[in-house]
């Protein structure tokens, strides 16, 4: 703009841990205690809005400043899921899953995050609660860099396809310690169940398993916090073009998984933002109607299985917690 205008939007002013996530504002005990001058920081706006034009010199004429998103919290309008108990989950180096909750903030008790969702027009809050998983699309590029075990990322479906199953080996991807809803820094990554029958297909497998398993862990949480089940998953990212992922995400949930026709859906969450507010589309109802399904994963895994693999998940998760912890204390 020239400097006739310094703004942004609720989803990226509540990433400075400076915002009061209820009121939409900066909070002034947060500002006093980070001494930081309220003076200093963006008038804080909708996501979807006229905010301000660009300098004409930028583009010859003023263009309005219409759509302002957040990373994820675009990626959450662009999945179209601007209702209470929808959710869409971002497979990339690692994963990032966000829950409509709607109007009201939301506080979780199973160690999730309350965040804001994009603001279209003047008063109308929305709200979302997030996880973080640190490691997802990560491990397939270990086992490529790593292990050596595929050359191409896309080339662990075909191997961990080659196996019926993981022939009782279980991966937890924990390189960077757990996130959301464990939040452990000291744990790490493990492979559990090695025989000497084990190949590198089943680590394939079980890794891509583990994967999928650590987004369950987050949506059980934010079921219990919303109280009430979800009814589909929609997803996007890079790792979301494996079906193999796609289809073990919903036998292991339970519940199906939508893949979109257009999956940079950050991208196209913001273009939504700004043709909402420019009169491209005359309301979130019109926009719906851009969102397709490319592909619908429907859960087929028998129940019986479904638990035997979550319950072998969550004894190797354990086996993995604090570990760097106990190292440093025996090293002691």
């Amino acid at each position: 703009t020239g400097g006739a205008a310094h703004m942004t939007d609720v989803t990226n002013a509540s990433r400075t841990q400076l915002m009061n996530i209820p009121t939409g504002q900066w909070d002034d005990t947060l500002l006093e205690l980070f001494d930081i001058p309220r003076s200093l920081l963006a008038e804080i706006r909708p996501s979807s809005a006229v905010l301000a034009e660009t300098d004409s010199v930028c583009f010859g004429r003023p263009i309005p400043l219409a759509g302002v998103g957040g990373d994820q919290q675009a990626a959450l309008f662009g999945q179209m899921c601007t209702s209470p108990g929808m959710a869409k989950n971002t497979y990339g180096t690692g994963c990032f899953l966000l829950l409509h909750t709607g109007h009201q903030p939301l506080s979780s008790a199973c160690g999730l995050l309350t965040t804001t969702a994009c603001q279209v027009g003047v008063g109308s809050k929305q709200y979302a609660l997030e996880g973080s998983i640190f490691t997802t699309g990560a491990a397939i590029q270990w086992l490529r860099d790593g292990l050596g075990i595929i050359a191409t990322a896309p080339e662990v479906n075909e191997l961990a396809s080659s196996v019926p199953d993981n022939g009782g080996v279980c991966v937890v991807p924990a390189f960077a310690g757990l996130g959301a809803p464990h939040w452990d820094p000291s744990a790490r990554g493990a492979i559990l169940g090695l025989t000497g029958g084990t190949s590198a297909a089943h680590i394939a497998r079980a890794t891509l398993e583990g994967i999928a398993c650590q987004v369950v862990g987050v949506l059980v949480a934010m079921e219990k916090d919303a109280g009430q089940p979800m009814k589909e998953l929609r997803v996007d990212g890079g790792a979301a073009a494996s079906d193999l992922l796609m289809q073990l995400q919903a036998d292991l949930l339970g519940t199906p998984v939508l893949r979109p026709t257009v999956t940079e859906t950050t991208a196209a969450g913001a273009a939504y933002l700004a043709g909402l507010a420019v009169g491209v589309w005359k309301g979130v109802e019109e926009i719906s109607g851009q969102w397709q399904v490319e592909r619908r994963f429907e859960p087929v895994m028998p129940e019986q299985q479904r638990s035997d693999l979550l319950g072998q998940w969550r004894r190797a998760l354990e086996r993995s917690r604090g570990w760097a912890q106990q190292e440093g204390k025996e090293t002691q």
